[in-house]
């Protein structure tokens, strides 16, 4: 493997951290002219330590393009294994740094697009407070990508939502999911709505295999109606917008929603018969141990969810929307 081939060299003298730095910051921004601006170092310097790795490697890792350059076949080989060593490198020198109190390192993070507005940019906020050190990188996916990448470890903590029993995640908080229409419409008007009144109603859903759509079709089958789902969009952020419009209607957990009800541009009621409830969930990498920094982002996540803040938007939304009275859980009963 070449990760280990790299490793077999002595790093001080074999191979230099710097070129390869430089090698997988040329390859993400595909222009040697860009990142001789950005660090300040003349291109031909960085030409000759490219030059110097590719003797190193053996052949071409560039390509040069009308635009700037592009992989070569040994480059799109060796660059996730460089990749890789460069990230290990950053875990140790964070690990070491975290023995000295001082939290630092790289954070992957995998969330679902919902999740954004409600737990993202608080995070980033209280995060660059309390522990500027970290850098977190955060990947929109769905669940069916979240997972794949908690368990290869691609990623360091996953954020989504679980309906019924997972045992593989640490369940934060209980959500519910409303059914989104314009400000004024009837339908969405009154304090829920029973799941069979969405039988033949124009939906705006995200393509399976999400979790909430896999969700209402077994239902809808188990009810025998029809889901008529007019367009799949797989961002919420189109689906809240279809939804204003009148005639056409989303589906998704309270959090999605949330400031949009708040505000008046958009209004939700609580689909009941059964109540289709689902859990935020944190999910850690189980490829390796999470280093401190992912322990301490974990950590604030928590906090950020189970917040007294997070439980004043939850009763907000169900008074906007009118309170329940107790009802069996999709999640629990079936």
């Amino acid at each position: 493997m070449l990760q280990k081939h790299i490793m077999s060299k002595p790093l001080d003298s074999s191979w230099d951290l710097g070129r390869l730095e430089l090698f997988v910051r040329v390859a993400n921004e595909g222009s040697l002219t860009r990142v001789a601006a950005a660090t300040g170092s003349p291109q031909p310097s960085l030409s000759r330590k490219i030059s110097k790795l590719e003797e190193e490697f053996g052949g071409r890792l560039f390509l040069r393009t009308g635009r700037g350059v592009s992989l070569s076949d040994l480059g799109i080989r060796v660059l996730p294994k460089v990749q890789a060593v460069m990230r290990e490198l950053g875990e140790l020198s964070a690990e070491v740094s975290s023995r000295a109190s001082v939290v630092m390192g790289e954070v992957r993070i995998g969330v679902l697009p919902s999740l954004y507005d409600g737990i993202v940019i608080p995070l980033m906020d209280v995060q660059l407070e309390k522990f500027p050190g970290i850098r977190m990188h955060v990947q929109e996916g769905s669940l069916s990508q979240i997972d794949p990448w908690l368990v290869s470890g691609q990623i360091d903590i996953g954020v989504t939502y679980r309906y019924g029993a997972a045992a593989d995640v640490e369940r934060l908080v209980r959500v519910g999911t409303y059914l989104i229409g314009p400000p004024g419409d009837a339908l969405t008007g009154g304090k829920s709505v029973d799941f069979r009144r969405l039988d033949g109603v124009p939906l705006v859903l995200p393509s399976a295999p999400n979790a909430t759509r896999l969700v209402l079709e077994r239902l809808a089958k188990k009810a025998h109606i029809t889901l008529n789902v007019v367009m799949e969009a797989d961002s919420t952020h189109i689906q809240k917008a279809a939804a204003s419009h009148t005639g056409v209607y989303t589906v998704m957990p309270l959090h999605a929603a949330a400031e949009e009800v708040r505000s008046g541009r958009l209004q939700a009621t609580r689909i009941v018969e059964p109540r289709i409830d689902c859990d935020i969930a944190l999910g850690m990498a189980g490829a390796r141990p999470a280093t401190h920094a992912a322990r301490e982002v974990a950590r604030l996540i928590r906090s950020l969810v189970t917040s007294e803040k997070t439980r004043e938007l939850q009763g907000y939304v169900e008074a906007a929307s009118g309170k329940l009275p107790g009802a069996p859980s999709a999640a629990a009963t079936h």
